[in-house]
This record gives C-alpha cells, sequence and structure tokens, in this order.
C-alpha cells in the first residue's frame, strides 16, 4: 500500500513539474503562405520551434486560392499573402483579429532562364522572342504574375507573346516550369533565385520596379490564441527581419 502511495506521489510530482515547465501552454500554428514565400517561411518557422515549445504547420499555395479557402472555412490561424488587397479585404470582411495587419516583405520580380547567357540584363530576349514558352504565375490568383503581365503589358507585347504563356497556378509553379525545362525562361521572384546559401545559377533580369506595381506583402492574423500571437510576434522581430532580408526581400520603413 505504502508503495502504491509514493507511485502515485512521484507520478503527480512529475506531472506538476511538466504542467510548470510550461508544455501544457505549446501549440499549434496553421499558416497560410504565398509561394514565393516557401523557402523563407521554412526557415523562420524553424527558428521559431526550435526558440518556442509551438509548432507550426506550413501550407503553401497561391495568395488567391488561400483568400478563398479562408472565406470558405478554412482553418488557418496566420495568413501571409503576397499582396495587400486580399488581406485588406479580410480586414474589411471582419475575418482578422483587429489591427493584425501589417506588410513583412516586398518582393521583387525577375526573368529567369536557367541557360547562361540566355536572358540578357535589359530583357530584350521578350523583344526578340527568340523562345517558345515563357512561364508566369496566374495574373489572376497570384501577385507575381500579375506583376508580370504588368511589365509584358507595359512593353507592348502582350498579344504578341500571350499565345506563348504557361501558367502557373502559382509563382512556385512557375519556377518549375522554367527549372524544368518546360519553358525556355520565366517570371519569378526574385527570391527564389537570391535565397540565402543559393547561388544564382543561369541568367536573369531583375526588373526595374518602376516597370510593375510595388509587391507589398501582407500577413493577418486569423485566429487570436497564445501560439498564432507568438509566431506574428516572432516574424516582426529582428531576427526574423534578418532572415526576410538575407532571402533576396526589402523591408518596409
Amino acid at each position: 500500500m505504502e508503495c502504491s502511495q509514493r507511485s502515485f506521489c512521484m507520478f503527480l510530482a512529475a506531472c506538476l513539474f511538466v504542467l510548470g515547465s510550461g508544455w501544457c501552454c505549446a501549440g499549434q500554428v496553421r499558416v497560410a503562405a504565398a509561394s514565393n514565400f516557401r523557402d523563407t517561411m521554412s526557415t523562420l518557422a524553424g527558428r521559431f520551434e526550435n526558440e518556442t515549445e509551438h509548432q507550426v504547420t506550413l501550407i503553401f499555395g497561391s495568395t488567391g486560392k488561400h483568400y478563398a479557402q479562408i472565406m470558405n472555412g478554412a482553418p488557418f490561424d496566420a495568413f501571409f499573402a503576397a499582396d495587400t488587397s486580399r488581406p485588406m479585404r479580410l480586414e474589411e470582411k471582419n475575418r482578422i483579429v483587429p489591427g493584425s495587419r501589417f506588410t513583412y516583405a516586398l518582393g521583387k520580380l525577375a526573368l529567369w532562364s536557367p541557360v547562361e547567357a540566355y536572358v540578357d540584363s535589359g530583357g530584350e530576349i521578350l523583344k526578340t522572342g527568340n523562345f517558345r514558352h515563357l512561364a508566369i504565375a496566374n495574373p489572376a490568383l497570384a501577385p507575381y504574375g500579375e506583376a508580370a503581365r504588368e511589365v509584358i503589358e507595359g512593353l507592348g507585347l502582350w498579344e504578341e507573346l500571350e499565345q506563348r504563356l504557361v501558367r502557373g497556378e502559382n509563382v512556385g509553379q512557375a519556377f518549375l516550369y522554367v527549372s524544368s525545362g518546360n519553358a525556355e525562361l520565366g517570371f519569378i521572384a526574385w527570391s527564389q533565385l537570391k535565397g540565402k546559401n543559393r547561388a544564382v545559377k543561369g541568367s536573369y533580369w531583375l526588373v526595374p520596379d518602376g516597370l510593375y506595381q510595388p509587391i507589398e506583402q501582407q500577413a493577418v492574423l486569423l485566429s487570436d490564441n497564445a501560439a498564432s500571437r507568438a509566431f506574428m510576434s516572432f516574424i516582426r522581430s529582428d531576427e526574423a527581419a534578418s532572415i526576410i532580408s538575407a532571402d533576396g526581400y526589402e523591408l518596409a520603413e
């Protein structure tokens, strides 16, 4: 009998130790993020998990598709879009935690081919038409695709090139079309080339900012709990800003 009581007391003490350690406060954060932010977000989530007891589940896709999923009740805790319009719409519809919308990165557009010296530094290859297929993200779903369309239209080449376009659902798919050889070149996110510990292979044209509307990427908090608040706080830290900047993004002032 004394042995049983002693065992029970030891078990109870162990439980109290676990609770006192804060393990009871560990939570899950479901994050919907734009495809262009895949590598950076994966790094950020890993760092956050190492520094806290929380776990992060990442779901990547086009901003337009994520927006539709959120409107249909998808159980995301945070949304990292590649534009400002969808987060603003969610805010207007009272679908976010009030005051949580902020700009986490400013994206850049690049025209890229894995073939050396194929894309010139001024993007003149678009005018020469020396290619069969040009990959872009779907302009209706992905802000980087919308930016690509702005560039092509601004150069007066949309009608000429429209039949050569290969559209991916998001900029991640556009990148895959080019890297796999299904398109000779394509408009992608600069961060997909410039990311930390990645050497730029092939040839590219870093598109001047004035040829497309700024790609201001905003995030919103969709559910108010300790884990999601902690994650958003981490994203706004100097540590996270350093990671985002190193991966080829500019930061909002």
